[in-house]
C-alpha cells in the first residue's frame, strides 16, 4: 500500500513597513513600457515516438506476457496424453491431411520465431535505431544464435519429446538459416535429433507448390510420414492457409478450426509484427510508411 505523502503549506506573511511622508513636490509617471513580444515554447526535442515501442517493451517486461505464453504450453501438456490416446486426433486442416493419419507415429509442429524462440531483442534494436525490418539486420541476428526460448516453450517440447513425439520447427526462416537455428534451438536445449527437424522457407516438397511464404506444404510433408497431434504458432499461416490476406479472409480461414483453439491448436501473443498489420495496407509493404499507419489508424474503432 503506498502510503500518502503530506504535503507542506507554506504561509506568505506580509510585513508591514513604516510609511514615507508623502512628498509635496509633483511624481513623474513612468510612461508605460511596451509589450513583451510573446514567446513560442521551443518544440520537444528527442525523437519521435515508435510505433512498436508499447508492444515491444510488454514482451520483454510484462509478467502478463510469461503468464499468457506459459498459459498456452502448460494448457497443450494437459491435453497430450489425451491426443496421444486418441487414434482419430489430428491437429492439421483437412486440406492439409491427403492420407489417413491412425497409425502414423506422434508428432507437433511448432513455428521457431516469437513461438519458441523469443526475438524481441532484434525489435528492441529496431526501436532504439528507429529503423523498419529488413534482411541484412534478421539475418545478422539470427547468426548470433542469441534468441532465448519463449516461456514455457522448452518445457513442452521435452516433455513431448520425453513421450517419443518428434517435433518439427517449420519457419520462414530461410531454409539457408537452418543451421544458425537448428544450433540456436539446441543451445537452448530444444530436442532435435535430425537436421531434417526444420522445415524453413524454400523447402521442396514434391507434388506441392507453396504460394510465397505459406506453410500448407511443409505441413504436408510432415503429414505424410505423422500423426500431427498439435500446431503452435503466433500467426495464423502457422495453422492454416490464407487464401486471402484481408481481416475477412483471414476470420474465414480460421473460421472451420475455432473449436480446435485450446485443444489442438495454440496460439502464442505477438503484438510486434505478423500477416495481421499487413492486411490493413493490402499486403504492400511498398506503400509509404505514413500511408501504412494512416491505414492502422484507419482500423481502429472508436
Amino acid at each position: 500500500m503506498i502510503r500518502p505523502t503530506l504535503l507542506a503549506t507554506s504561509l506568505l506573511l506580509a510585513l508591514l513597513a513604516g510609511c514615507d511622508t508623502v512628498p509635496t513636490r509633483a511624481v513623474a509617471t513612468p510612461a508605460p513600457s511596451a509589450p513583451a513580444e510573446a514567446v513560442t515554447p521551443a518544440a520537444p526535442t528527442g525523437p519521435a515516438a515508435n510505433d512498436n515501442l508499447n508492444a515491444v517493451v510488454w514482451m520483454q517486461t510484462s509478467v502478463e506476457f510469461r503468464l499468457l505464453a506459459g498459459q498456452a504450453f502448460r494448457g497443450a501438456l494437459m491435453q497430450l496424453d489425451r491426443a496421444l490416446k486418441s487414434p482419430g486426433w489430428d491437429a492439421l486442416p483437412k486440406e492439409d491431411r491427403a492420407n489417413i493419419a491412425a497409425g502414423l507415429p506422434p508428432a507437433v509442429i511448432v513455428d521457431v520465431d516469437e513461438t519458441v524462440l523469443d526475438n524481441t531483442p532484434y525489435q528492441a534494436r529496431l526501436v532504439r535505431d528507429d529503423k523498419g525490418f529488413d534482411d541484412f539486420t534478421w539475418n545478422a541476428w539470427i547468426q548470433e544464435r542469441a534468441a532465448r526460448p519463449v516461456p514455457g516453450a522448452l518445457e513442452f517440447a521435452r516433455a513431448a519429446a520425453a513421450r517419443g513425439i518428434t517435433i518439427y520447427y517449420i519457419s520462414n526462416r530461410t531454409a539457408d538459416q537452418g543451421p544458425a537455428t537448428v544450433d540456436n534451438l539446441r543451445k537452448d536445449g530444444f530436442p532435435i535429433k535430425d537436421d531434417s527437424q526444420f522445415l524453413g522457407l524454400g523447402t521442396v516438397v514434391d507434388g506441392c507448390e507453396a504460394d510465397g511464404s505459406e506453410k500448407n506444404c511443409r505441413r504436408q510433408l510432415v503429414g505424410r510420414t505423422h500423426r500431427v497431434l498439435m500446431q503452435f504458432g503466433d500467426q495464423l499461416g502457422d495453422f492454416v492457409t490464407i487464401v486471402a490476406n484481408t481481416p475477412q479472409g483471414r476470420e474465414q480461414a480460421v473460421r472451420p478450426y475455432l473449436g480446435w483453439v485450446g485443444e489442438r491448436w495454440f496460439v502464442l501473443p505477438n503484438p510486434t509484427y505478423g500477416s495481421w498489420e499487413q492486411a490493413l495496407f493490402n499486403n504492400a509493404w511498398s506503400t509509404p510508411a505514413a500511408e501504412r499507419r494512416a491505414a492502422k489508424l484507419g482500423a481502429l474503432r472508436y
